[in-house]
């Protein structure tokens, strides 16, 4: 059996607007093995992203536990949380916030340059990312010389590069149309099994979510795993 890489145990988060508290997780449950996949789907405003952030280390939750890798992470203070971020998880949002000063190389290679990796050894990494998204041939383009695909496709890369444990991704395909979204979504899932990461996806998008291991619905501030199965990569 495969080790547990997440175990969320009684998660709430509500919000205040106003005079209104906004109750968006009601006690979410959630497990997910080691270099296994997953898609959450459900509406907009459902709190699909408040669950991720919470899982990233991005956005606490108001009460239960979340084990990250056998890691209690939910009570880490900011000094570690941080650290957590760094180097356990990799992030990947639907806009790929590349750096537009920096090549497609250079993007890749700056996180594990700020987590204090040698630069020789992050520029062997990058490289091998950039190779796995076929852009080896774009790795000295800036963000604005490469089409909206390529753009994602070198996040996705950057989201690798630190060799993290957990591979978070939240709308990864949402800006693309779809033939691109196609090209990324094979991708994501081909480099997580190639690297054994854990991926969990959050998405509207039913071919990308057809692709994971696991699906899941969130809807009313809870979480129930999907009738639909997903495919296979």
């Amino acid at each position: 059996m495969n080790k547990i890489m997440v175990n969320a145990d009684n998660i709430y988060k509500n919000y205040v607007s106003g005079n209104e508290i906004l109750h968006i997780l009601r006690g979410i449950h959630f497990v997910m093995p080691t270099a296994a996949s997953a898609a959450i789907s459900g509406r907009s405003g459902s709190g699909k992203t408040t669950l991720l952030n919470i899982l990233g280390g991005l956005d606490r939750c108001d009460s239960g536990r979340v084990m990250v890798g056998g890691e209690e992470i939910s009570s880490l203070p900011e000094k570690n949380l941080s650290l957590y971020r760094s180097k356990k998880v990799g992030f990947i949002f639907q806009f790929h916030y590349l750096l537009n000063d920096f090549t497609a190389l250079e993007n890749v290679m700056l996180p594990a340059y700020i987590a204090g990796i040698k630069k020789s050894s992050a520029l062997e990494r990058a490289n091998e990312l950039l190779s796995d998204m076929n852009l080896s041939d774009r790795t000295k383009h800036y963000p604005s010389q490469l089409s909206g695909g390529e753009r994602q496709r070198v996040a996705v890369a950057r989201s690798l590069v630190n060799d993290p444990d957990l591979i978070l991704a939240d709308e990864p395909t949402g800006n693309l149309d779809p033939d691109n979204s196609a090209i990324v979504a094979h991708l994501l899932y081909t480099c997580a099994e190639k690297w054994g990461k854990t991926l969990l996806v959050v998405t509207h998008d039913e071919k990308l979510a057809a692709r994971a291991s696991s699906r899941y619905i969130l809807e009313n501030g809870l979480l129930s795993e999907s009738r639909t199965k997903g495919e296979g990569a």
